[in-house]
């Protein structure tokens, strides 16, 4: 059996009806600041999104977020499902209650079933919220796919117990590690930190405990990536958090106008050295919703139905 691709030609991504600050969730979330969101602003940059990976050539599933109750942050799907190639479909522990709201199932299934999408199984690792346990899908892990291997910094968000659920049922393992901000901060989801190409990995080890830092990046480089090491500084304007996709014309790596900015020359030339840019300018959904692009992706790699 082959390995499963480490990108996916489709991406789903979710229609805000009500985005906003959300109080909450900021609490873990250094990235997010309080503020009134323009609604007419928020739009235009995720249309923006849209447009920059359909121009790419990347197959897009649309689905519309719905106004009651507000989820604020409906725009970051990726973190309560994720899609694997066998044709699984897993749902995530969410840390808090509005961003529960966000699992809309039936609009969901509908979508795929449209799209010739087909679900063989599904994991629902949601019940870990009795519990206080949380798992906010591919924001809390950064799945290396063919490896079947996943890397996660612990946090609020980010709980090994539910870690271990996920790696049983769907035949992972996970390198668990500690990132912190300067102020001593868990980093909220490792994708902030860390972000996986087929050939190349994105990693700020400034945020890294000095135990771990040599463990990944020699883990990273073993398995044949070229690793591209970001600071600090650029990891706060969201420098790894992108993702690679396969568009019409091979891969496609999707990242935020800010992200690209903060890049030095000699690092945007080894990243366009691993596929082209899909870039789009989203200040507003960056500096509220504390996420950036990748977070704004789910990348769907399920089978089709024959």
């Amino acid at each position: 059996m082959s390995k499963p691709a480490q990108s996916a030609s489709t991406a789903l991504l979710v229609r805000p009806a009500s985005f906003g600050f959300h109080a909450e969730a900021a609490q873990s979330n250094a990235f997010a600041a309080a503020a009134t969101a323009d609604q007419a602003a928020v739009m235009r940059e995720f249309e923006g999104v849209a447009a920059a990976l359909s121009a790419a050539g990347v197959q897009l599933l649309l689905l519309d977020d719905t106004p009651d109750p507000p989820k604020p942050d409906a725009i970051f799907p990726n973190n309560w499902v994720s899609f694997h190639e066998d044709g699984t479909l897993v749902l995530y522990p969410m840390a808090t209650a509005a961003r529960r709201l966000e699992r809309n199932i039936a609009g969901l299934q509908a979508l795929l079933d449209d799209a010739g999408f087909e679900i063989r199984r599904s994991v629902d690792l949601s019940f870990h919220e009795r519990g206080g346990h949380f798992l906010e899908g591919t924001g809390s892990l950064v799945l290396d796919r063919p490896g079947r291997r996943a890397f996660a910094n612990l946090s609020p968000r980010t709980d090994p117990q539910v870690i271990a659920d996920f790696d049983d049922r769907l035949d992972y393992s996970t390198l668990m590690f500690d990132a912190h901000d300067r102020s001593g901060k868990p980093i909220y989801h490792t994708n902030v930190m860390l972000s996986l190409g087929t050939n190349f990995a994105m990693v700020c080890a400034d945020v890294l405990d000095d135990e771990y830092a040599g463990v990944l990046a020699d883990e990273l480089e073993a398995g044949g990536r070229t690793v591209i090491r970001v600071d600090y500084d650029q990891m706060r304007q969201f420098a790894c958090n992108l993702i690679e996709l396969q568009g019409s014309g091979g891969p496609v790596i999707a990242l935020s106008a800010t992200a690209r900015r903060s890049l030095r020359p000699d690092q945007l030339r080894q990243l366009e050295s691993f596929g082209a840019l899909a870039e789009a300018d989203i200040p507003t959904i960056e500096a509220i919703g504390g996420g950036s692009v990748r977070c704004m992706i789910a990348d769907v790699h399920l089978p089709r139905r024959t």
